[in-house]
């Protein structure tokens, strides 16, 4: 059966270019756009797009955010060289919150991994204000969280209850090599742990840091607030 619309790997493959190819054409407003649905261009729209315009647009192989993390950090004179184990300075972590910052588009569908125009990789590391980017951006696990904020993890606990800190992305954390001792660990940007106790000045944030160990968290008796309801 002749095809009558494409999605956007249909309408590379047609095109001959590569997919994130077509991506970053598609997010620079080289290829228009769907005409056909949401997310899917007609026949005819396809025919017209011009496919060495769009495979010029990214000449070069877009790089995993992997490499990405890689090239931020090295723009900041902290390379991720794994030394003694010691963990990465910029992570994929990082390099995902950029994504949902607008900083960088993700050219991959794959949920378990992003894709890059190494281009605009390069222009982010030139911004002045990366090292503060990557600073907010840093992930932060549970524990790390309530120690930044000086409060018990119990404590912490009650503020992911209430909704007033959100995890973006949860990682996978093996205890010994089998998968079954493995746990989710939710991961926090040290800008919204440190955005919190501004946004709810009605805690006494000095109060809830001296309380005990095993006394029963102030934050307990809050309920999160219902969303408003559509009009």
């Amino acid at each position: 059966m002749r095809r009558t619309e494409y999605d956007d790997a249909q309408a590379a493959k047609r095109l001959k270019v590569p997919v994130a190819a077509f991506r970053w054409a598609r997010h620079t407003g080289l290829i228009p756009d769907p005409d056909a649905s949401s997310c899917q261009w007609s026949r005819a729209a396809v025919e017209a797009l011009d496919a060495d315009a769009v495979q010029a647009a990214m000449p070069s192989p877009p790089i995993s955010g992997g490499a990405a993390a890689d090239r931020i950090a090295d723009a900041l004179g902290t390379p991720n060289r794994t030394i003694n184990g010691e963990p990465a300075n910029v992570t994929a972590f990082v390099v995902r919150r950029f994504v949902d910052r607008g900083l960088l588009a993700d050219l991959s569908a794959n949920p378990d991994g992003t894709l890059h125009h190494p281009g605009q990789v390069e222009e982010v590391c030139r911004r002045k204000d990366l090292a503060d980017l990557v600073a907010a951006d840093t992930p932060l696990g549970p524990d790390q969280a309530a120690a930044r904020l000086r409060v018990r993890r119990a404590d912490f606990d009650h503020l992911v209850r209430l909704g007033w800190v959100r995890s973006p992305q949860s990682i996978e954390v093996r205890f010994g090599t089998s998968r079954a001792g493995a746990v989710n660990v939710a991961l926090y940007t040290t800008a919204s742990v440190d955005a919190v106790p501004a946004e709810h000045p009605e805690v006494d944030w000095e109060q809830l840091r001296t309380v005990e160990k095993g006394r029963r968290s102030p934050l307990a008796a809050l309920r999160p607030k219902s969303a408003p309801v559509p009009a």
